[in-house]
């Protein structure tokens, strides 16, 4: 989870990482690959739920909250608000958008205003925390 506050995380991306985290699980409970048990039973036997994903995007939205506070370049460089043209094709996933759509908030300018109000900011994130991914 090095550097976690800084992915884009996509579908195909979290799905890979809930398959590590299942795999994980696997291996701490010494389950062999071909014994034939779904992920529901081994997270039963672990005692435990999926808390990879909403870890992660609970590191990124503090990461965020404290970017988007101190107003510098950082600020500019996740918004994604800098000079010039756009490039070509398919335009890449910003970090702010993956956030907005975990913490439920209609647009992203939202998620960005809700950071100025310390407070605000971690209500959101403890709600989309306790709702999950």
């Amino acid at each position: 989870m090095y550097g976690c506050e800084a992915w884009t995380i996509s579908k195909q991306t979290q799905k890979k990482l809930e398959a590590t985290e299942m795999w994980f699980l696997r291996r701490m409970l010494r389950i062999s690959w071909t014994a034939k048990k779904t992920n529901d039973t081994v997270l039963e036997e672990a005692h435990t739920t999926r808390l990879l994903i909403s870890k992660i995007r609970k590191r990124q939205a503090t990461f965020f909250g404290h970017v988007m506070r101190r107003e510098k370049l950082e600020n500019l460089v996740t918004t994604g608000m800098l000079e010039g043209k756009r490039s070509r094709g398919k335009q890449r996933e910003k970090l702010i958008e993956g956030l907005a759509d975990w913490l439920k908030a209609e647009k992203s300018l939202e998620a960005i205003e809700a950071t100025k109000d310390r407070k605000k900011w971690r209500t959101m994130i403890a709600n989309a925390v306790k709702q999950g991914t």
